[in-house]
């Protein structure tokens, strides 16, 4: 008699699903090492009969959205970013590195949340509960007392155990329910320690399962790790509906919040906050402190101005050439892409002939913002130029323009507002690529072909890097 064929052992990635045949340590579809584990046999699929449905579908068009309207959170910045407020039902993630001011900034917002008269997200009767995993209760009161968060609608509980906080929900109905943080909550239900990947899956699945029964806003706080990616299964990002960055300098009071992923508004929003010991409150004008007051020009810095959304941000570059005695110099960046970096210091040297071989090269931003936009390269290009020959450019003026590996300057988006944000702090001159004003409306319309003025600032346009050097350093 033949011996009947066994199945054979398949290995799982538990981050992503992806299959293979035998055991390896890093998985083939997402990157992630140490996720790929053994999983039972294969099953043959299973026949789903139709069954009763929750509500019966209707015409798109007579859907009503008025529950589903955002409402204000009481933070303006954090309004922005959310494009408006929160959506009731809706679940959020917020993740940061540790002592990043998360569970402060979660509070205020639950304290806002639960005053009668703040037009904020929660039910009728504005209850909130506030869960802590990772803090026992005396903690988080003593917290609440120093920025002024105690109100008496807010509700605190420390649970770590999914099913004491489902009760907890039961009996305060809340409108918002804050969860500090989603690693330290487990089930019985599920194998492993809480934090771990099956556990932290389950948990958000119960969560978002109620958040959308109830009509109720969830706040998750997540880990991240020493990469700054988001701690736990990548599945958890794609179940949310919003997720947000907050990050910042640790030694700094600035903070910001970023959308990675928004289902109800924009994801290129930036929100500015001002942490102290009493609270954290927004910066609406935040370009100030991403600039050095001095009176005399320094060489190695160059102004430019950034686009973040529909906020136009005046951000400084510095840099600082100096003399290596290693065999590979160094080229070290902060708030900056280290490709990008990179790429401008070849363009320099190849298309500019400023030699840079047996240089460290040291760049970073002021006031800890980071510059993710193309239009940093030709500040960042000037700023390097200018520490290599000893050379400072003029404290009024700005430089935005994305640099090409042909030593090209390229046009960038929104040359109307940056320029309008550098005249409303008192800068006078600026090096923008040829053809922008020609894209813009009004009154950047240029007169002269080599000049134009706008609001008092003269606005030169250049086609090369090399060009941009000759006339950004012989400005007055």
């Amino acid at each position: 008699m033949a011996k009947a064929k066994t199945a054979k052992a398949a290995y799982r990635c538990s981050e992503c699903g992806w299959q293979t045949s035998k055991w390896v340590g890093r998985c083939g579809e997402c990157q992630t090492w140490g996720t790929v584990t053994e999983a039972a046999s294969a099953t043959p699929a299973r026949v789903v009969s139709a069954g009763p449905v929750s509500s019966p579908a209707r015409p798109i068009g007579q859907v009503d959205v008025r529950s589903a309207q955002t409402r204000p959170t009481g933070l303006d910045e954090l309004d922005r970013v959310l494009g408006g407020g929160i959506v009731p039902g809706a679940v959020l993630l917020l993740a940061g590195e540790p002592g990043i001011g998360k569970s402060t900034l979660l509070l205020e917002v639950a304290a806002l949340a639960s005053t009668p008269s703040a037009e904020a997200a929660g039910s009728e009767g504005g209850n909130v509960l506030y869960v802590t995993g990772e803090e026992s209760a005396e903690q988080v009161r003593l917290r609440a007392d120093r920025v002024g968060a105690i109100t008496d609608r807010l509700y605190l509980a420390a649970e770590t155990e999914l099913s004491a906080i489902l009760g907890h929900i039961e009996s305060v109905d809340p409108g918002l329910l804050v969860v500090d943080s989603i690693q330290t909550i487990g089930t019985s239900e599920a194998d492993g320690a809480p934090g771990g990947v099956t556990q932290v899956r389950e948990v958000a699945a119960n969560l978002i399962r109620v958040a959308k029964e109830r009509g109720m806003t969830v706040v998750l706080v997540g880990h991240v790790t020493k990469e700054g990616s988001i701690a736990g299964p990548r599945l958890l990002e794609h179940l949310v509906d919003v997720v947000l960055y907050f990050e910042g300098d640790r030694h700094s009071r600035l903070r910001m919040i970023r959308a990675m992923k928004n289902r109800y508004g924009p994801t290129d929003e930036l929100g500015c906050f001002d942490l102290s010991e009493v609270g954290i409150v927004g910066l609406p004008d935040p370009s100030g402190l991403f600039l050095t007051r001095r009176e005399e020009a320094v060489p190695g810095t160059c102004v430019t101005v950034t686009l973040e959304g529909r906020r136009p941000l005046v951000a400084e570059v510095q840099s600082l050439v100096a003399k290596s005695h290693l065999p590979a110099p160094r080229r070290a960046t902060s708030g900056l892409d280290t490709s990008r970096v990179a790429m401008v210091l070849a363009v320099l040297a190849q298309r500019c002939k400023i030699s840079m071989h047996e240089q460290d090269v040291y760049v970073s931003t002021v006031g800890g913002v980071r510059l993710a936009e193309t239009s940093v390269d030709l500040a960042l290009g000037l700023a390097v130029a200018g520490s290599t020959v000893e050379q400072a450019l003029s404290t009024s003026l700005i430089a935005l323009g994305e640099v090409g590996l042909a030593g090209e300057v390229r046009i960038v988006p929104g040359v109307q507002r940056r320029l309008a944000e550098a005249a409303r702090l008192g800068f006078k001159y600026a090096v923008i690529p040829r053809g922008s004003l020609e894209l813009a409306d009004g009154p950047l319309k240029r007169a002269d072909p080599q000049l134009s003025s706008y609001e008092g600032m003269k606005v030169m346009e250049v086609d090369s890097l090399q060009q941009a050097l000759q006339v950004a350093f012989t400005a007055p």
